[in-house]
Formats: C-alpha cells, sequence, structure tokens
C-alpha cells in the first residue's frame, strides 16, 4: 500500500500525486468495497473518516489511475429481460483486485474483522467474486451482479459468451442459506423465459461447512471446495 501511494500512482502516468489522499480514497474504497458506492458517495465518506477532501476530478484521476494499475476492478450490472415491472440498476460493484488491499489499506487484523462482521461478510464476498473470476475466465465467461428496484439482488451472475449463465449469493455464514436460497429461487421466478432456458444452476458460497445441494435444487458450495 505504501509502494502503491508513494510511487506506483504517480509513475504510471508520470504525475505527481498525493500519498495522503491516495491513502484516504483506498481506505474509502476499503470501506464500501462490494457495494455499488458512486463517487459522491467515497467524496463524503473520505471528509467523514479521513477529515481531508479530494475534489471531484482528482478522484476520478486517482480512481482511473488504480483501474490502470489493476488495483481496483469493477463487476458490472447484469442486463436481462425479466417479467417484472421492477428496473435493473446498471451501476456497477466495485472490488479491490485483491481483497487483502482493502484488509492492508484499513490496517485491521483479525480482532477487527471478527468485531466488524457486516465488513468481514463484504470482504468475503470480494473474496469470492476474485475467484469466481478466475474460474470464469478460463470458461470464456465474466462475472456480473443483479440488483433491482424492489432490492432483489444476486451477488454473482456467471455467463458465457454463449448465454448460458449461473447465479450465486456469496454470504459467510451458513445461517443465512435459506434467506439466500429464497433470493436465488425469487430470481429465477422472475427471469424471463428466453433467459430462464439458459439457466445452469442457483449457488451459495458460504465461508464454512460442507457442500451439498438442497431439496429446493440449490446448491451449496463451502469456499474450500470452489472450482472443484
Amino acid at each position: 500500500v505504501d509502494l502503491l501511494a508513494e510511487v506506483d500512482m504517480s509513475r504510471v502516468s508520470n504525475v505527481r500525486r498525493n500519498p495522503e489522499k491516495i491513502r484516504a480514497l483506498l481506505r474509502a474504497l476499503a470501506r464500501n468495497t462490494a457495494t455499488m458506492v458512486d463517487n459522491k458517495v467515497l467524496e463524503k465518506d473520505i471528509k467523514m473518516h479521513e477529515n481531508t477532501d479530494v475534489s471531484r476530478p482528482t478522484l476520478y484521476d486517482y480512481l482511473e489511475a488504480l483501474s490502470r494499475l489493476m488495483i481496483i476492478e469493477d463487476q458490472p450490472a447484469w442486463n436481462t429481460h425479466i417479467r417484472s415491472s421492477a428496473s435493473l440498476r446498471k451501476s456497477a460493484k466495485r472490488h479491490f483486485s485483491d481483497c487483502a488491499l482493502a484488509v492492508a489499506a484499513l490496517g485491521v487484523g483479525k480482532e477487527a474483522l471478527i468485531n466488524d462482521l457486516k465488513l468481514t461478510g463484504f470482504l468475503f464476498e470480494s473474496l469470492a467474486i476474485h475467484d469466481l473470476r478466475v474460474y470464469a475466465q478460463a470458461n470464456d465467461a465474466k462475472v456480473y451482479h443483479y440488483n433491482d428496484s424492489t432490492g432483489l439482488e444476486v451477488d454473482a451472475v456467471v455467463q458465457r459468451q454463449t448465454g448460458e449463465f449461473s447465479a450465486f449469493e456469496i454470504k459467510l455464514g451458513i445461517g443465512q442459506i435459506d434467506a439466500a436460497a429464497k433470493s436465488l429461487l425469487k430470481f429465477a421466478s422472475i427471469l424471463g423465459e428466453s433467459s430462464r432456458s439458459k439457466l445452469q444452476s442457483l449457488n451459495i458460497i458460504t465461508g464454512t461447512g460442507i457442500s451439498y445441494k438442497r431439496t429446493d435444487g440449490v446448491n451449496v458450495i463451502s469456499l474450500a471446495s470452489l472450482g472443484y
């Protein structure tokens, strides 16, 4: 993180950038990892938590540089036909290319992560998205997310170039499995006929526990066995 803030961000385009403001932006991105946070919210987050200001042009410049350095990678929204009046959210989710960078930027350890399970859940989601991207790229596929105006969300939609896709909910604890399965089944029920015919599977990725198929057909996949 220090090398990124003090050297790489200035070297990438031969423009001198403020290391402290870079660190402030990295911490803001870390606090909002795996969310559809927009630049306006990032500005407010930096001002509130870091007691500093980053202008909108500077923010755009820093984000573009971080993208060029492959430090951050957006997860685009999935666009498909649904049998519903709900409108689809088009904003991308923001991730670090490696969620360990988010932990390093915040300077948190094991105890802090245990005491903030909400943040840890988002970090786990980002970790799982990273792994899904690796497997997707090996299979000519891309990783999207789904979010509509009713509040229905799907953490990841992995779609091949030929159109076939699978949907994934990502939950740190096994206590969230039933709710995740309910969301996935609802998602499947509102798909248009052409999309539903290309749906390959519904899946829940968990941080612990065993992998198995539920009676409703939803796969529960422990992160340890993802990819086997």
